[in-house]
């Protein structure tokens, strides 16, 4: 799990966006990729990307296709699939966010639970802009720089 401030991004999560994010790169040939090619190239395990992809698809993030030349494509555009709906179809989507249940009701637990509300809305509103598009572009720059200083 990785912890970026006090959000927490599971293996499952980052693996999910590592797939779809090699399908988004593949996106315009219109030709699917088979597990054992994402899985290579973004080193994830074969079978847990297997249970990934069926998870996705189910929450109509991809496709499979049978056949010799099946694999796996976006359901649809990457520009269209956000952070958000990778994230609630991996992990569920909660509306409401609430503090231990062992706290007393209290006015504090009461504005403590409130804050806490507020930092999980502002963060939907960050996954809900970002899209798969967005996360390539952004990869693709970073490269672009990293060949700019070897030079």
């Amino acid at each position: 799990m990785r912890i970026i401030g006090s959000v927490e991004l599971s293996c499952k999560t980052e693996y999910a966006l590592l797939a779809l994010l090699e399908l988004a790169d593949h996106y315009n040939e219109g030709e699917p990729l088979q597990i054992r090619q994402i899985a290579a190239q973004q080193t994830i395990p074969d079978r847990y990307l297997e249970q990934l992809l069926a998870t996705l698809r189910r929450g109509n993030l991809v496709r499979s296709q049978r056949g010799a030349k099946g694999g796996y494509i976006l359901a649809r555009e990457p520009w269209k699939i956000t952070l958000l709906d990778v994230i609630n179809c991996l992990e569920g989507s909660e509306s409401k966010v609430s503090t231990s249940d062992t706290t007393a009701n209290t006015v504090e637990s009461a504005v403590v639970e409130e804050i806490w509300q507020e930092v999980h809305d502002r963060a939907n509103e960050v996954l809900r802009e970002y899209t798969l598009q967005d996360l390539c572009e952004k990869r693709d720059n970073r490269r672009q720089l990293n060949i700019m200083y070897y030079i």
